[in-house]
């Protein structure tokens, strides 16, 4: 069973804010910490890799002390709102009619509903009242891909039907204004909000890269890496500085076995679909790609413009894949790392 990816589809919050704008508000943030800390964190910020990221909230609203209640509450709106544009966009991409979709899968890790998304979107644009729902929540960043994972499995098993991954995620609504660990500056200094939608279809008619194969690939005992914790003040960051020394030491176990499964080779493919986690984790692995001889540029591009948006954020780098002018047989390769600790793959043929 043939499944493609026949749209992607983005929304972005209507604050924007470049890291020149913002670095006096992290100084004010920092008001009473120690100068030299107080330098290391703004030189993390001016290193991060990102120019602009977009937000649910103005930066003097991201840098208030506020409560877990009050930001959880935003998400939850902006969530329901941009879900929602993505969504349509990508209908409208795909001259598909929203009780076309046969599957909603939602994905986000940055704040709490339940009802979770999908429930909210099935009223907004009168989906069917048969439409599958999975709500995929603790996957973080690997979500978007996880999400697409899950949509090609159901397809696969059943043909003519249509699916939508639609990843919503704000990661300044988790920003902790007390806590001034290494792992909260980072997460700071790089994260954006954002939202994107995937279409895909099993139906024979369907247009756009084939996804060949999937695959998961999980760390032992390194649950410890990344991830949240749930504190009385919300969602605090956990981001082990051994992320990137980890994605090393795997990588050829990650990438080599499961080309080869799917009957390709690194050599193969020519677009790298990677999520840019942050500046060395995109370090680390556009060194580990470069001695292949392959580039993450577009990779790079996306965490400039917009920062890591967590889940969503691998679905806007193949976005930009999608409007390019791909020949016939070209093939690339999404892959995302999360917590668990996991690594992410679809192999695609356009």
């Amino acid at each position: 069973m043939s499944v493609k990816i026949t749209a992607v589809a983005k929304a972005l919050p209507e604050f924007s804010r470049t890291t020149d704008e913002i670095l006096p508000y992290v100084s004010g943030w920092l008001g009473d910490q120690d100068d030299r800390f107080r330098r290391k964190v703004l030189k993390i910020f001016e290193g991060a890799g990102v120019s602009q990221r977009y937000s649910i909230m103005d930066a003097p609203e991201v840098f208030r002390q506020t409560s877990f209640e009050d930001k959880n509450r935003l998400f939850v709106k902006a969530a329901i709102d941009l879900g929602k544009e993505s969504l349509e966009k990508a209908l409208e991409k795909a001259q598909w009619k929203p009780e076309e979709l046969d599957m909603l899968i939602t994905v986000s890790c940055t704040g709490i509903m339940i009802p979770s998304l999908d429930a909210y979107l099935i009223n907004e644009l009168g989906l069917r009242q048969d439409v599958l729902r999975l709500p995929v929540t603790e996957m973080g960043c690997a979500a978007g891909v996880s999400g697409t994972i899950y949509a090609y499995n159901f397809l696969k098993a059943n043909p003519n039907k249509k699916a939508a991954v639609i990843a919503v995620e704000s990661p300044t609504a988790t920003f902790q204004h007390s806590d001034y660990s290494m792992a909260n500056m980072v997460s700071a200094a790089i994260f954006g909000d954002g939202a994107a939608c995937v279409l895909l279809s099993s139906a024979a008619e369907a247009n756009g890269p084939e996804i060949l194969g999937e695959g998961m690939y999980h760390f032992y005992n390194a649950t410890h890496l990344m991830g949240f914790d749930l504190t009385n003040q919300g969602l605090q960051m956990i981001l082990d500085p051994e992320v990137p020394n980890m994605i090393g030491s795997h990588f050829g176990d990650i990438i080599h076995p499961f080309l080869e499964q799917h009957g390709s080779s690194i050599e193969a493919v020519e677009h790298l679909i990677f999520h840019p986690g942050g500046r060395k984790i995109v370090q680390t692995v556009d060194e580990l790609f470069g001695s292949l001889g392959k580039s993450i540029a577009d990779t790079r591009a996306v965490l400039d413009l917009y920062g890591n948006m967590s889940s969503a954020t691998v679905l806007y780098v193949l976005e930009r894949f999608m409007e390019k002018d791909n020949p016939a047989g070209t093939q690339g390769l999404m892959l995302s790392f999360g917590p668990g600790f996991s690594a992410q793959r679809v192999l695609l043929q356009w």
